[in-house]
């Protein structure tokens, strides 16, 4: 089993993006879970939603405390990142909203030495992609790219259950993109 926790603030999509991979997993006769935590609903405020993903059913209900991942979406959060490491198990995976330029200027500091860290540029690629910053489904696009699951073309699929015309063309492209240009900070 995988089990993945997810920062943000509301109104970047870390709740929607938590659901789009459960549902492309699910899509691919898996087993999956999702759930977000959150306090007062508001534009901006830390959110955070927890993501299982296994082969066989999943029997556990409670909240992830010692995940095998952790992405932040949020580009200042990430720049943060020591803020949010809590109970990410020792050889984990730790996907940041950043440039490589940006990690190396702020250095890996006391991640212990087994996590791996992924640097994805999701504002660069939205940016460039779309005109418009969209920080959850690039992150996405960079997780399915290292864990080789779901494909792809399962996310697309789900996409377009959610998303119409241009916003599904947007998110296609900065999911693609992201998955492609994803890379480890060593």
């Amino acid at each position: 089993m995988i089990e993945i926790r997810w920062h943000g603030r509301g109104g970047q999509g870390v709740v929607t993006v938590s659901d789009i991979l459960a549902r492309s997993v699910i899509y691919e006769g898996k087993y999956a879970q999702h759930f977000p935590e959150f306090g007062p609903e508001r534009s901006g405020a830390p959110v955070k939603a927890y993501t299982r993903i296994s082969d066989e059913p999943i029997e556990i209900h409670s909240g992830i405390y010692e995940p095998d991942i952790i992405i932040i979406i949020d580009r200042n959060m990430s720049k943060d990142f020591y803020s949010y490491l809590d109970g990410l198990k020792n050889d984990g995976l730790l996907f940041l909203n950043l440039s490589k330029e940006i990690l190396n200027s702020i250095g890996r500091g006391r991640v212990p030495i087994g996590v791996k860290i992924y640097v994805a540029d999701s504002k660069k690629i939205s940016l460039e992609e779309t005109g418009r910053l969209i920080f959850n489904i690039p992150m996405l696009g960079a997780l399915a790219r290292i864990i080789r699951t779901p494909k792809l073309e399962s996310i697309e699929e789900i996409l377009k259950t959610r998303f119409s015309d241009e916003l599904l063309e947007y998110n296609i492209r900065i999911l693609k993109r992201a998955y492609s240009e994803v890379e480890m900070f060593e």
